[in-house]
């Protein structure tokens, strides 16, 4: 069913997606002269598009944060409206290159960046900005991350940040009267997935000591090289900042989003019952997952994978001997003690076991691995009760340590395929390395991509190796029912009308996912429309194209050429790298590239 839908893809998609996929395969025949000129006007297009994008803040593409210059305080309804005009003029300049005069890196770029400015002003067009947070991330939560905490090296960067602390208040403003506007309009998060999310805004407004807040521990060592007067003076700046400025920022959100938020926040789910409702989860299918399926035909794939995944988890189940239901076993599995770590630290120990099984296989499926490392790390403890298992990034893989009889050890090996290397850490760090793409590029995520390959990332561990009981290879079945369920409840919930009960007992018939994940999951999922579709769809594609390159080039291929591939392309939509990988197929799968990374054996999202 999938391989029918997808197949046809390109009848469906945007026509400008349609022009840059085919440009992949276009024969350079134009005059060298008319594709500089098309390529000139096309990068000036981009280019100043991205200085102006990196003057704005809480810009994302597919839910990823873009970079930008710290600044905290424009994010006002006239801020957006001036966000819009400037997207609706870049895509009548866009609209108005002929395509076919660009050359074939360009059209690709094309196609990718289109596509982006397109999300873009859909997302301000639905007014998303009234919506700054979810179950899984909110604006007040990653601001450490906003503010650059983690650049800081010269005295300029920590003044700089200092003065970024001091913006604060008046960014908590606009977002608090961003988020009255969409309670009165009725676009807001659902009240059902709102307990307990003001955990992470007391954890801040309750503190007394500056000194004690994540803000100021950055200038608690700074470098021998500013002289000891300066960086008192900062971090004494630093101090009043935060005690006058940020923390009463925090009380100030957290009287806002007891007293008023939650109280007026709607009480159904469906994104289709929002305003514009059923256009608004169709941009989100769009945007997520890079085709433009309905939600009846995604819930009817997710249905049949669900199908086929539960006769092959019975198939495991009975690799252990287990007497007993299939719901037998996994109660067996939530409740036995043999199968959970005892010590945070014994979870980490063994996460980071499975990274270097890892490490020890990643040579033979890879030709180029990137320079980069990443560090393993416990999900702050402020956000870790409503946090997902885990989650990676070209520098961190976070994994959570919070209430253990919640994270089986079985699950870890999948989890950390996916979190780390081959999954998201190696994309992420190849990306960061890809310095012949623009920079919409290296730093855009496309979550059908980079999500799709991560799932991917969990199959590649049956190949490798590492999954090596019954119980391990039961937790990848249980990782890979999650993602299928996923397109049956995300469906379920956003256009069938599903409840959140239901999608709970859903998952939980399904999967081996504990309680407290399933429900963070299905909050997540209510939250944040269309985001959760990305996974499956993307992987059940790259599965795809494997299959479809195995079979043309028969004895010619070669799995580190493949991934090579996939990876140097870069996040894409779908249809573009399906027609990468296609022209691979038709030059006979080059050559795997062998880098001066790969020689160190090891490689390295979000």
């Amino acid at each position: 069913m999938f391989g029918a839908v997808v197949n046809g893809e390109s009848n469906v998609v945007n026509t400008a997606t349609r022009i840059g996929c085919m440009a992949l395969g276009l024969a350079l025949t134009l005059p060298a002269w008319a594709q500089q000129d098309a390529d000139a006007r096309f990068k000036q297009i981009y280019q100043q598009e991205w200085a102006w994008r990196n003057g704005q803040s809480g810009i994302s593409t597919s839910g990823e944060s873009q970079p930008n210059n710290g600044r905290l305080d424009q994010v006002d309804a006239k801020s957006q409206q001036e966000r819009l005009d400037e997207w609706r003029k870049v895509m009548s300049q866009l609209d108005a290159i002929d395509v076919k005069q660009l050359s074939a890196a360009e059209q690709v770029n094309y196609a990718v960046y289109r596509e982006q400015i397109r999300n873009f002003i859909a997302d301000q067009q639905f007014q998303q900005w009234q919506m700054p947070f979810n179950s899984d991330s909110a604006f007040w939560s990653e601001l450490n991350d906003d503010l650059g905490s983690d650049e800081l090296r010269t005295e300029s960067d920590y003044r700089r940040y200092v003065d970024r602390l001091g913006q604060v208040p008046a960014y908590f403003d606009q977002q608090i009267a961003n988020m009255r506007a969409g309670l009165k309009r009725g676009f807001s998060v659902p009240r059902a997935v709102l307990a307990g999310r003001d955990v992470s805004i007391a954890a801040v407004a309750d503190v007394k000591d500056p000194t004690q807040t994540s803000f100021y521990a950055p200038l608690q060592h700074m470098p021998a090289d500013i002289p000891a007067a300066t960086a008192a003076a900062i971090q004494a700046d630093a101090r009043a900042k935060i005690s006058g400025g940020v923390i009463p920022a925090y009380t100030k959100l957290l009287a806002f989003f007891r007293g008023e938020y939650v109280p007026q926040a709607r009480t159904t789910l469906a994104a289709e019952s929002l305003p514009d409702g059923k256009d608004y989860y169709r941009q989100q299918i769009r945007e997520y997952t890079t085709l433009d399926l309905d939600p009846d035909a995604i819930h009817t794939i997710g249905l049949q994978q669900v199908a086929k995944i539960h006769a092959q988890m019975l198939q495991v189940m009975q690799e252990t001997a287990f007497k007993g239901s299939f719901d037998d076993f996994l109660h067996f599995l939530r409740t036995d003690p043999q199968f959970y770590a005892k010590t945070p630290q014994e979870l980490l120990d063994r996460t980071a076991w499975v990274a270097k099984e890892v490490d020890g296989q990643v040579g033979k499926f890879f030709g180029h691995l990137p320079r980069k490392r990443f560090t393993i790390v416990p999900v702050p403890a402020d956000i870790a009760p409503y946090y997902t298992s885990g989650r990676g990034g070209p520098d961190v893989y976070l994994v959570n340590t919070y209430d253990l009889p919640s994270r089986p050890l079985y699950n870890m090996p999948a989890l950390t395929l996916h979190e780390s290397y081959p999954g998201h850490a190696l994309q992420l760090e190849l990306a960061e390395e890809e310095h012949d793409q623009p920079a919409f590029r290296r730093n855009g995520y496309i979550s059908a991509y980079g999500e799709g390959w991560g799932l991917y990332s969990e199959f590649l561990g049956n190949e490798m190796g590492i999954y090596k009981t019954p119980y391990q290879r039961f937790g990848y079945l249980t990782y890979q029912m999650w993602r299928a369920c996923r397109l049956v409840v995300d469906t379920g919930i956003h256009h069938l009308g599903w409840t959140r009960q239901q999608a709970i007992d859903y998952m939980t018939q399904n999967t081996a996912l504990s309680d407290r994940e399933i429900a963070n999951e299905v909050d997540r999922y209510i939250s944040w429309p269309g985001q959760a579709l990305s996974y499956e769809l993307g992987y059940l594609k790259i599965l795809e194209l494997r299959a479809k390159a195995e079979k043309a080039l028969g004895s010619k291929f070669d799995i580190r050429a493949f991934h090579d591939t996939i990876l140097a392309t870069g996040s894409v939509p779908l249809p573009v790298l399906e027609q990468r990988i296609e022209r691979f197929i038709a030059e006979g799968g080059p050559e795997p590239y062998f880098g001066n990374a790969a020689s160190s054996g090891n490689s390295m999202q979000r």
